[in-house]
């Protein structure tokens, strides 16, 4: 009689190997983004727009994963939600990333910052403070500390803020290029794939109700 086998993760790298992994690949990235960049203005400049693209990616995986384990029950789907908080951690690690090469052409573009208003930079600043929010609180120690309720709240804000200022992001550049038309598309399909998994997750509590 054959035995069952358990199904193989889709992801080789799990827990904090796979954020280990992620996070040494933004740094790679960023690295040799300055390294072959002649100019270091320009090329800080290039590394800010390659992190924001990749925090962009990070954040879609983490905030769609729920639901397409739902919508498209698969290995790769249920390793997305498995490896959710991990990937969120990746994306928080990439922004933080982001947020110093900010910092840096500040320091080399001296007109950065006056050109700048306060109004523009609320956006950044809020989205900032709702990552660090879900980034220290993405552990069982202070999960436990502001209890079930109030993580469950924190998170699922938290996310449609940062999905928010995304979209916002993006589509506020869309007259500087038409390239922006493609991560704003992608942030609408992402929040559309999203309400649509926590609908079909309600109505599938709905019929176990009722056939229980």
């Amino acid at each position: 009689m054959p035995t069952a086998t358990a199904t193989p993760p889709a992801f080789r790298y799990q827990g904090w190997s796979l954020f280990n992994m992620i996070a040494a690949l933004v740094l790679l990235m960023t690295a040799l983004i300055l390294i072959i960049n002649p100019d270091l203005t320009e090329g800080v400049r290039s590394a800010i727009r390659a992190t924001a693209r990749s925090s962009f990616v990070l954040f879609l995986l983490a905030f769609t994963a729920s639901a397409f384990a739902v919508l498209v029950p698969s290995p790769l789907s249920k390793s997305l939600v498995r490896e959710r908080r991990f990937i969120g951690l990746a994306f928080a690690f990439s922004h933080l990333v982001h947020a110093l090469l900010i910092y840096w052409y500040g320091q080399l573009n001296t007109e950065f910052w006056p050109g700048r208003t306060t109004l523009g930079n609320v956006p950044g600043t809020v989205g900032y403070v709702f990552i660090l929010l879900l980034a220290l609180t993405s552990f069982k120690s202070t999960k436990r500390l502001i209890g079930t309720t109030a993580w469950k709240r924190l998170h699922t804000t938290g996310m449609w803020v940062v999905a928010a200022i995304f979209a916002y992001s993006n589509f506020k550049r869309i007259p500087m290029s038409d390239w922006y038309v493609l991560p704003f598309g992608l942030i609408c399909a992402a929040t559309a794939i999203r309400l649509v998994g926590k609908l079909a997750q309600a109505n599938k509590r709905q019929s176990l109700a009722r056939a229980a």
